[in-house]
């Protein structure tokens, strides 16, 4: 609404209709308009805005302003909306509550200028703490449901020293740091079922060529590698390499594809898969993601509930992208 606009308020009775004045921000009424609002004398509603610049409620040089109108030889005072509603609530009458009814619930909020700008920020400013609050729940439930050795503690720690560090709440990135972005889009290496079976054949020598290490019990191993590549419309579901590793780490640990060795499996094709498109290092040779964060990682996603999969994803995402 633009300054100087006029608003009609009505009670809910129909029976009172005020000229409000929008401007600088706020609701401006005569002192007479407050007395008829209220239903009190004018020296009532005197007597009760004296009272509130005498008491230093409010300052009177910002919640008053002298203006010409019609048919004055001088200028006229207008109130501010927050001297109204100041008289409004020592002034005792059924209008003046259904006033303060309105005024609160509708004008402070709807009217003021910039309103709706302010609200889709804190919104946004909301979802990312609460993201960053389930992070730091999955974090606990590792604590609590597993006994952990000081490197699995330790990259317990990293996970949301590094992830606090990328999200950086309202800075860094806009207020949107959890969107997926500044991510990798020309893929290098496409991962098949028989380069990951091979590849896994050659990790279980290193765990002591266990016959159950990297046995599947199902074919969910190539349905997670396919899920990676699914498409709508021709187009990938997850576009970028940052996507489809975050994405083979999670459908891997969750299908639990493997009779034993799952987690070390997931964790192992995540971070080749990285190595095979060229983005596993920071430019300085260290890796984006160190063994013991690794290790966190991948417990916080066994231990994740379906419905924080893409909080997961996006975790994961932030810690290996172009950013970090």
């Amino acid at each position: 609404m633009q300054t100087g606009e006029i608003i009609i308020y009505k009670a809910p009775d129909g029976q009172t209709a005020i000229d409000v004045r929008l401007e600088r921000e706020t609701i401006w009424l005569r002192q007479e308009q407050i007395a008829q609002l209220f239903d009190r004398e004018r020296s009532v509603i005197t007597k009760h805005i004296n009272n509130i610049f005498k008491e230093k409620e409010l300052d009177r040089e910002s919640n008053v302003q002298n203006l010409h109108i019609a048919n004055s030889d001088k200028p006229v005072a207008f109130f501010s909306l927050d001297v109204i509603i100041s008289v409004g609530y020592r002034v005792k009458s059924p209008q003046g509550t259904q006033f303060r009814i309105w005024a609160n619930k509708v004008l402070k909020d709807y009217l003021v200028k910039g309103y709706a700008v302010n609200e889709k920020r804190l919104k946004e400013q909301s979802q990312q703490l609460d993201h960053l609050k389930q992070t730091v729940k999955l974090l606990e439930n590792v604590l609590e449901s597993q006994p952990l050795n000081s490197d699995e503690a330790s990259g317990l720690l990293k996970v949301i020293t590094d992830y606090t560090y990328a999200l950086d709440v309202l800075d860094r990135y806009d207020h949107q740091v959890l969107e997926i972005k500044e991510t990798t889009k020309e893929e290098l290496f496409r991962i098949s079922y028989k380069e990951a079976v091979a590849a896994i054949n050659g990790l279980r020598d290193k765990f002591g060529g266990s016959a159950l290490f990297g046995n599947e019990k199902d074919e969910s191993l190539q349905g997670s590698l396919g899920a990676i590549y699914q498409t709508f419309d021709k187009k990938y579901l997850y576009p970028s390499v940052e996507e489809k590793a975050a994405h083979l780490l999670y459908f891997v640990v969750k299908n639990h594809s493997f009779s034993d060795g799952n987690k070390r499996i997931a964790a192992f094709l995540f971070v080749w898969f990285l190595e095979k498109n060229k983005i596993l290092y920071k430019e300085d040779g260290s890796r984006k993601i160190a063994d013991n964060a690794l290790v966190a990682l991948t417990l916080m996603i066994a231990e994740s509930k379906p419905e924080e999969k893409e909080m997961m994803v996006k975790v994961v995402v932030n810690l290996i992208n172009l950013k970090n």
